[in-house]
């Protein structure tokens, strides 16, 4: 029988098969000899070993359509990563860094400002401003006055989408009114692992329906890019490529050199000073990395 995993935890995972029906599954031994893990996305083959208790083992995992690192899923058609735009003040550095992993996995984002209803125009124009001329969709909600939540419906239909964001901007809000069954299901298997089913701590997927699915992950604080020379993170910030061919010298990095048609995209303001900041600051940490 095939189904997907719905959640991991210690060993254990939850399968959504085709019969319906939910079903705690262990890996076998062959995954660990060739150091594959199961990841939350996978399609997998199972076998049941005991339909009363609902328990069984995943055989196989199934071809995927790609596997991400940070957050750990799979099959995955973009990111929706939620942060408020007040209470608390987004980190754009932080957002920056997700940005540039999610670029670096070749996942599309698409960025939402939760808790609307306690800002005003201003700063939703500035943030749009920003992002939206970085080449990023950006969308505005509020999930205590349920205002944009139909924007992100329309948006998850028929994809696969991992959210994610830091703790406290509202991820698990938005994730109940999008699919309150949420709760239900996340108290089910809270059962089994004796889990508070209010916080989340592991990735889980949602089934919405009509083949829209839904990651919800844990929430993040700290996030940090890591494998890359500090020449190829320009490469991930897709704004600085419509004035790379202004820069005097090839391979321009965008940072100490003269003539940069980047730097002066930023003087005149078509290029976030902001962004341009942040990367700025995550290349001289991946210089420093470098040199140890």
């Amino acid at each position: 029988m095939t189904g997907k995993i719905l959640k991991g935890i210690a060993g254990f995972y939850y399968v959504h098969a085709m019969d319906g029906n939910l079903y705690e599954c262990k890996a076998k031994g062959i995954f660990r000899n060739k150091n594959l893990k199961p990841l939350v996305g996978d399609d997998v083959s199972i076998t049941i070993l005991d339909e009363a208790e609902r328990k069984g083992n995943i055989d196989e995992i199934l071809p995927r359509k790609n596997a991400l690192i940070r957050p750990s899923v799979a099959n995955v058609d973009q990111a929706l990563v939620l942060f408020s735009i007040t209470h608390p003040e987004p980190n754009l550095n932080l957002l920056d860094r997700f940005l540039v992993m999610m670029e670096v996995q070749e996942v599309p984002v698409n960025i939402c400002f939760n808790k609307i209803d306690l800002t005003g125009d201003e700063k939703m124009l500035e943030l749009k401003q920003i992002y939206e001329t970085a080449g990023y969709p950006v969308y505005f909600t509020s999930t205590r006055k349920n205002q944009g939540i139909k924007e992100i419906r329309t948006l998850l239909k028929g994809k696969t989408t991992v959210l994610a964001g830091p703790s406290g901007v509202g991820k698990s809000s938005l994730t109940n009114l999008l699919y309150p069954q949420a709760e239900m299901e996340t108290g089910t298997i809270s059962e089994k692992i004796q889990r508070g089913k209010h916080t989340t701590r592991h990735s889980e997927l949602f089934d919405m329906g009509d083949s829209t699915y839904m990651m919800d992950t844990p929430g993040f604080s700290s996030m940090y890019i890591e494998d890359m020379e500090c020449g190829h993170l320009k490469n991930y910030f897709p704004e600085f490529e419509a004035y790379e061919e202004n820069c005097r010298f090839l391979g321009c990095v965008h940072i100490g050199e003269r003539d940069c048609g980047v730097k002066d995209a930023v003087e005149e303001g078509t290029i976030s000073r902001n962004r341009y900041e942040n990367y700025r600051l995550l290349y001289q940490e991946l210089k420093e990395k470098r040199r140890y």
